[in-house]
Parts: structure tokens; C-alpha cells; sequence
């Protein structure tokens, strides 16, 4: 159990952790009482928060912190000044935490463990003075990159004039209040951003589904993923953690994975790390397979199903490796090879989909049959 007192806890920390939720509130009913609302500043404000939201989940996190794409230079400086406009501090710091967490996760070394408390996992261990060093184990990779370190000496001042400063003149000298835009784009932006990424590591440890692991205590949960730009797929994250994509499924809300996908197109982006199908697959349906078994499903059943689901795997390989094998020699196929692999590929797609559907419907025979 961890202690708050003036002994343990970061003054600075807590200081601006603290003071800059009142500072926004009494800022904007100054502004508001002052000189009235103007809705443009809060589309400044909304305008600024995806700006330095989206530096942290495809800049700070995906990129910096997993490695799971690799991206142009210009967007790597992008990405490190608008996220240390969101002022949860430098990369060199946020990276080698974050690295720790997925490392030590649950654990009493987790920097973020929640079963300390849901507070502590929130915000509780910002707080505290042991949290304020930079996890060098986890950080060796970011220490050589000169970027990264030119931001981390720089932090406060960039933090400043891309958070705080930036917002400012833009919404002042565009909308005729600088108060106002100061009070949104600025203050209100840094506690709300704050606390959309806090929730990722406490809600999303407490609340949501588990469909690809239960070795951790992380969830899925969509209305998170809303507010974080795709963050919110924290199960299949903390399971796949290389992968470019949080929200893997094509249904799912991950405007990250969507812009890391567009800069791939344009040429901003490139080695974008995948999950294979089959893998992502194979963990939704041990999933499947450990709910049956709690159940008492009847073992034969269990064994026939499992049967199913390795024929399952075996043919959604097969269908993927003629699809790669189609794109990667499309130019040096003959015409009659060409022919035969889509055919191939084509029996392999239509064996999965029959297995699978057999799949599904003994699993709503199961379901009904032991509810």
C-alpha cells in the first residue's frame, strides 16, 4: 500500500496536477462571466486536443514506445513537440514507464499497478516521489536517439509554447479573446487530455471485456477507445503490444491505426508491424475455449471443438500465405500460375469460412445448452 505524505510525494507533480483543474475552471467562468462564451474556442480546444492526443498515441506510444511503425523525420518532430504539448512529460520519461508497465505489468515493479488502487493507477503514482525517475533499463534505445534527447531538455519549453503558448495566440488572434483561448485551448485541453489518458491505465484495468487474454488485468472497453483514439483496446494491446493497431477489428474505433495507415500511403511511414491473422484468431478462440471449460462443457465436445478450431487455424494459414505469395510475385507469375494460386487461395478461403461458421454455431449450441 502506498503512503501519501510531504515525505513521498513530487511537490511539482502534485502541484500541477492538483492546480491546473481549478485554474481551468476559474479561468473559464472568468472568461465565460467576462466576455461571453464563443463556441470557436472550443473547436480550437477540440482542434488542439486531437493534435496533441494523436502525438501521443502514434507518437509517444506506438511509435516511440513499441517501435511498431517507423516514421519520417519530420513527423517524429511533430509528434515530440505536440506530445509534450499534452504535458505528460518527456518522451525519454513516458516511454521508459510505459515500457515498464507492459514489462512488470501487475506486479508491485509496475509503475501504474492497479491493484494498488484505482486513484494510485489513475494518478496516485505521479504523485509519489519514487515514480519520478527515468526507468534507464527501459530507455537505452531512446537515449541514443539525438530527437528524443533534444526533447527531453528542452521539455518544459516546448510543453509550454506547443500546449499552452501556441493555442493561445492562435485562438486569440483567429477568434479576438486570448483569455478565452488560453482558458480552452490551453488549460481545459491539458486536464481533460490528462485524464482521457489516465483512464487507460485505471478503467481499462478495472472495467471492459477480455476477448484475446486474461494473463493481465487489462480490458477492451469502446467508450474508452472514443476518447483516446483507439487506446481503449487495452486487452488486445497488452497482448500484441508491437502492433501498429489498438482496435484490430474493422468495426472498431482507432483513428491512430487510421492515420498511421495514411502516412504508410504517402509515404510518412513505413515497417508498420502486424499481429498475423491466424495469431489474433488462435487468442480469441482459447478465449472461447477457457469460457467452455468453465462451463463443464462435456470433454468429447471440448475435444471436438478444439479439433474444429486447429482446422480452423490451419486453413486461414494456408488462405493467408497465398495471399502474400499472390501480392509479393504479382509481377513475376505467369498467367497460369497466377490462375492456379487464386484458385489455391480461393479453397483455402472457403474452407476457413465453413469451418468457422460450423464454429460458430456450436458455440451458440453450447451457450444455450449450458447457460
Amino acid at each position: 500500500m502506498k503512503y501519501y505524505n510531504t515525505k513521498t510525494m513530487d511537490s511539482v507533480n502534485t502541484a500541477f496536477l492538483l492546480l491546473t483543474p481549478v485554474a481551468a475552471v476559474a479561468v473559464t467562468t472568468y472568461w465565460v462571466m467576462s466576455e461571453g462564451f464563443d463556441v470557436r474556442q472550443l473547436f480550437l480546444a477540440i482542434g488542439w486536443f486531437i493534435l496533441s492526443g494523436l502525438s501521443i498515441t502514434a507518437g509517444y506510444h506506438r511509435l516511440f514506445s513499441h517501435r511498431a511503425y517507423d516514421a519520417n523525420p519530420l513527423i517524429r518532430l511533430f509528434f515530440l513537440c505536440f506530445g509534450a504539448g499534452a504535458f505528460q512529460n518527456s518522451l525519454l520519461k513516458w516511454g521508459s514507464d510505459h515500457r515498464l508497465h507492459h514489462t512488470k505489468v501487475d506486479t508491485e515493479k509496475d509503475p501504474y499497478n492497479i491493484n494498488e488502487s484505482f486513484f494510485y493507477a489513475h494518478m496516485g503514482w505521479i504523485l509519489l516521489k519514487e515514480n519520478s525517475q527515468i526507468k534507464d533499463r527501459y530507455a537505452k534505445d531512446l537515449y541514443a536517439d539525438k530527437m528524443v534527447m533534444w526533447q527531453h531538455k528542452w521539455y518544459l519549453l516546448i510543453a509550454g509554447f506547443c500546449g499552452a503558448i501556441l493555442p493561445t495566440l492562435v485562438g486569440g488572434w483567429l477568434f479576438g479573446s486570448y483569455l478565452g483561448a488560453f482558458a480552452l485551448g490551453a488549460l481545459c485541453k491539458i486536464v481533460f487530455l490528462h485524464h482521457c489518458t489516465f483512464f487507460i491505465n485505471s478503467l481499462c484495468h478495472k472495467l471492459g471485456s477480455t476477448p484475446y487474454t486474461d494473463t493481465n488485468t487489462a480490458k477492451d472497453h469502446w467508450l474508452m477507445a472514443f476518447f483516446t483514439f483507439g487506446e481503449g483496446y487495452h486487452n488486445f494491446h497488452h497482448y500484441f503490444q508491437a502492433d501498429y493497431r489498438n482496435g484490430v477489428r474493422w468495426f472498431q474505433f482507432d483513428p491512430t491505426k487510421w492515420l498511421i495507415k495514411f502516412m504508410e500511403w504517402i509515404g510518412l511511414a513505413s515497417k508498420l508491424k502486424k499481429t498475423p491473422s491466424a495469431k489474433i484468431l488462435n487468442a480469441r478462440m482459447q478465449m472461447k475455449m477457457k469460457e467452455l471449460k468453465n462451463k463443464k462443457v462435456d470433454q468429447n465436445k471440448l475435444a471436438e471443438l478444439e479439433a474444429l478450431k486447429d482446422k480452423i487455424l490451419m486453413a486461414m494459414q494456408k488462405w493467408e500465405e497465398f495471399k502474400t505469395q499472390l501480392k509479393q510475385n504479382k509481377d513475376a507469375l505467369s498467367e497460369i500460375k497466377m490462375t492456379d494460386l487464386k484458385l489455391k487461395m480461393a479453397e483455402a478461403k472457403k474452407e476457413f469460412k465453413e469451418a468457422f461458421e460450423q464454429w460458430k454455431q456450436q458455440l451458440q449450441t453450447f451457450n444455450m445448452q449450458y447457460a
